[in-house]
């Protein structure tokens, strides 16, 4: 394998960096300081800048006007994103719209694609399953009607969902086999797709960082045919671009906060003289850099198998489960040592630590924490011995 990013990838990751030079995660809404949801809304003006750059249409192919690049284009972006703590659904839109272009039909394809690789209209996935802890294809039901699908079930902490028009639903059907459902939640963000399907309500809900999630509820709920996509494998690919992005973003916010702890340690005395100097602070530092440096590994695995759909000893989901463990223990010994080390100062609520603090506790149990992917990894190591 060659890990040497091509050409237009990193051009795709030097226009991110552009649009988010402007974005001051000092100004990012703090939970410490809201109550309930920071904000009832994304950042609207970001993501009107990342569809002018055409960043919402980097997976498309060139006949719905996007790039027609791959998931190691998207994570370059997703860790610039995360860097300066982008409140956009950067990762769950552009997902959606590619699992929609690999797996949909030609007419949802016409329908959709070039509109949303513009920004309009936003897609969500509700990927959390009932609880946030059991599989998310396993929390609805879903039953062929004649024309229609007809969904039963519950799906927790959907993201961005009252500004998105469609939440991509993953259901299983009654022949045990999965299936999703283009549901509109009949939120504020529906707009052109309609006020919402019959039999769907939204409960707000917030995150560990702050944003307002909601509770999916689907009752009797009624999709068309042609807003459901049934081909084999694609709530399985959706899934494992949602979950190796959730590592793009961890490593990108693990990079910042231990270059701004660096910078503080390379300035912050004691005793005469810088901390940074100290042996135990060194240690704990460098002990941090090997944690990122084997969390960008594990990604940039994980993004290779996804994009060149490459074979392996293990299936890519193995390479997946690899690449979140690393993310989720990885993100929180960063953020905690980056604490240890600013002492009281990082828990000031004027200094942008804690943001970041708040950031990685959501992103460490995004899509399940450690636990659960050792799990997985452990069922795949079974059913496929090595050696």
């Amino acid at each position: 394998m060659d890990f040497t990013f091509t050409e237009e990838q990193l051009a795709a990751a030097e226009a991110a960096r552009g649009v988010f030079a402007g974005v001051a995660p000092d100004a990012v809404p703090s939970p410490a300081l809201t109550t309930g949801a920071v904000s009832e809304h994304f950042d609207r003006e970001l993501w009107d800048r990342l569809a002018q750059a055409d960043l919402l249409s980097l997976l498309l192919g060139e006949e719905y006007g996007g790039a027609g690049l791959d998931a190691i284009a998207l994570c370059l972006v997703l860790r610039e994103s995360a860097k300066v703590l982008a409140r956009v659904p950067l990762l769950e839109h552009s997902a959606a719209l590619a699992t929609v272009q690999r797996y949909g039909s030609a007419e949802l394809r016409d329908r959709l694609a070039a509109r949303a690789g513009r920004g309009e209209p936003i897609l969500t996935v509700a990927a959390s399953g009932r609880t946030g802890h059991d599989p998310a294809e396993l929390a609805v039901t879903a039953r062929r009607d004649g024309g229609t699908w007809v969904l039963d079930g519950v799906q927790t902490a959907v993201p961005w969902v009252y500004d998105a028009a469609l939440v991509v639903v993953p259901a299983r059907t009654e022949a045990d086999r999965s299936v999703l459902a283009l549901v509109a939640p009949g939120g504020e963000g529906a707009g052109a797709e309609g006020s919402g399907s019959s039999g769907v309500t939204v409960a707000e809900q917030v995150s560990t960082s702050g944003e307002r999630l909601g509770e999916l509820r689907l009752e009797s709920a009624r999709v068309a045919a042609r807003d459901v996509v049934a081909a084999d494998g694609a709530w399985e690919w959706l899934r494992e671009l949602l979950v190796t992005g959730t590592c793009a973003l961890a490593l990108g916010l693990g990079e910042r906060v231990l270059r701004m702890t660096g910078e503080y340690a390379g300035k912050r005395e004691q005793f005469g003289h810088p901390i940074a100097t100290f042996q135990a602070v060194a240690v704990q530092a460098a002990d941090r850099y090997i944690d990122l440096r084997a969390m960008e590994a594990t990604l940039w695995q994980a993004a290779w198998r996804i994009a060149s759909g490459a074979s392996g000893a293990l299936p890519a989901a193995g390479d997946v489960a690899v690449a979140k463990i690393w993310a989720s223990e990885g993100v929180r010994r960063v953020v905690q040592t980056a604490q240890h080390l600013h002492g009281g100062f990082g828990a000031d609520t004027e200094y942008v630590l804690h943001r970041y603090h708040a950031w990685a506790k959501q992103i460490e149990l995004a899509l399940g924490g450690a636990g659960a992917h050792e799990e997985v990894l452990g069922d795949l190591l079974a059913a496929h011995p090595l050696g």
